[in-house]
């Protein structure tokens, strides 16, 4: 195996090498299987025995929660933990369920942890074809990734029937996740609407969501962004407390 760095770019815009390759990537890196050296892949939360830890700081995840093996020329992934794995259209696969084959391609696995967490597991088998070209630099700003993934969450877990989130509810999501934002539904529709205006003008939300996932804009890792930690507010000093001499 070999190893891949915290960092790695999302696997959904590609990863270029041979037909057969299995490359698997959580937030601290990931490995690259190459097809003389076929797994297993192990994953988990404890980190000192599994191949790519996923949900290292989130008990409701299992120590190994699930495993990559390869056999038949396939590639399969099998469930381990208490938790089930999700797979893309909301398919669930529990512990002694049978292992599921891996298509060639992009496929990201999800583990509901605790507190709403979504911990994501991108594995991608090569199949031959080169990487896609990164987006342009500065396609989303920071507002509005968070925006646009607020509002796509059900695209970014690849659930069965996905929906936009309402402007009015997104805004009271982001008003969490961003205090000093000044979200509002409006905000959230302009945010939609400047995106929508440089990168797929005159669709609806549902098209533009899409398009933004098939050109790997957004990705399943920002999912990482619902329950990142709230942007620290300046704290303002209550002077009324203060008393006289002080």
């Amino acid at each position: 195996m070999r190893a891949l760095p915290a960092g790695h770019p999302s696997l959904a815009r590609g990863f270029a090498s041979p037909p057969g390759t299995l490359v698997v990537l959580g937030l601290a890196g990931g490995v690259l299987v190459p097809p003389s050296a076929p797994g297993p892949v192990t994953f988990g939360r404890n980190t000192a025995e599994v191949s790519v830890p996923v949900g290292e700081d989130d008990r409701r995840v299992s120590r190994r929660h699930g495993v990559l093996e390869h056999h038949r020329d396939r590639w399969w992934v099998r469930a381990t933990g208490k938790v089930p794995l999700r797979l893309p259209e909301s398919r669930l696969l529990f512990t002694g369920a049978a292992p599921v084959a891996l298509p060639a391609g992009y496929l990201p696995l999800f583990v509901h942890g605790s507190r709403g967490r979504e911990h994501v597991l991108e594995v991608h088998v090569a199949d031959g074809r080169p990487a896609r070209r990164p987006a342009p630099h500065g396609v989303l700003d920071t507002r509005e990734r968070l925006a646009l993934t607020v509002v796509g969450q059900s695209f970014l877990r690849w659930e069965a029937q996905p929906r936009p989130v309402p402007p009015e509810r997104a805004a009271a999501q982001l008003a969490v996740l961003d205090p000093g934002g000044d979200w509002t539904s409006l905000g959230v529709r302009a945010a939609l609407d400047g995106v929508r205006a440089r990168f797929h003008p005159a669709s609806g939300d549902d098209l533009l969501l899409g398009a933004l996932l098939a050109a790997a804009v957004l990705v399943p890792p920002d999912l990482a962004l619902l329950t990142a930690e709230p942007v620290p507010q300046p704290r303002v000093p209550d002077w009324t407390q203060r008393t006289v001499g002080s």
